[in-house]
């Protein structure tokens, strides 16, 4: 029996065997890029999008086409937006976080790419510009029209006590969440830079996503492609297990504590 950073489990060989090769690899490599998906914050307590019974099934996010045309559907998307913030008001950061952290901190990590909207990379202690969010962020809001942000108390505050969301106080403009909505395009710097890391890797390491949403899931195929090595850690089998180069399929902050130093 093994206890690791707050987890109790039975370590079989072959999974302490697959760590230390994770480990390896990390040293033997000069970039690691770090991709994660929604695994990683499940540990957190923060609900994915496709399991069953998901609350995001009964809140599903309005497309943005429909938030921007109509007030109703503002309404709505607000509505469904603080229900999901409640659910997971309390999370903080995993083990898998931190363990990310840990490699960046050490220099091998220039910084990771996330699918995820929720924070925890950057409550995990990281910097925003180690954090590349290709989805946006869910942690507060923005002005359609001039990009002025909004934290998100003074937003519900607003909506609970007219019923409608507000205006943006400079332009005018529609307030949204920070988020990339189903129909809308890509944040180009985002893009751009998980982009450019991909191209300069020599060690993709996917953590907690599916790969099944694109053109996100698209950056560990070129790093593959790129000749970089790709590590996959999931607890479900992914499209992309055939051309990895080593796969884990674990508790993601079991496997990722193993870079974070002892004291």
């Amino acid at each position: 029996m093994s206890i690791l950073m707050g987890y109790i489990t039975v370590m079989t060989d072959s999974l302490a065997t697959s760590i230390a090769t994770l480990q390896e690899m990390v040293h033997a490599a000069d970039v690691v890029v770090g991709f994660t998906g929604a695994g990683i914050s499940t540990e957190s307590g923060v609900p994915d999008f496709r399991s069953p019974n998901s609350p995001w099934m009964r809140n599903r996010p309005i497309p943005f086409d429909v938030f921007v045309q109509s007030l109703d559907a503002r309404r709505e998307a607000w509505r469904r937006k603080f229900i999901m913030d409640d659910l997971y008001r309390d999370a903080r950061p995993s083990q898998g976080h931190l363990g990310i952290a840990a490699l960046i901190a050490s220099g091998r990590m220039p910084a990771v790419i996330t699918q995820n909207i929720d924070g925890l990379h950057q409550a995990s202690g990281l910097a925003d510009h180690q954090v590349i969010e290709l989805h946006g962020n869910g942690t507060y809001a923005k002005c359609l029209q001039c990009g002025r942000r909004y934290e998100l108390g003074w937003v519900r505050a607003c909506f609970e006590a007219s019923g409608d969301p507000p205006d943006c106080e400079a332009c005018g403009g529609i307030i949204k969440s920070a988020t990339i909505s189903f129909g809308q395009a890509m944040p180009e710097d985002p893009v751009r830079r998980a982009q450019n890391l991909t191209l300069n890797c020599d060690l993709c390491l996917v953590v907690g996503s599916s790969l099944v949403v694109y053109p996100a899931a698209a950056f560990p195929v070129i790093a593959k492609e790129n000749g970089a090595k790709l590590v996959i850690i999931n607890r479900e089998p992914t499209p992309l297990d055939g051309i990895a180069d080593h796969v884990i399929r674990a508790e993601i902050g079991l496997v990722l504590s193993a870079f974070i130093p002892r004291n």
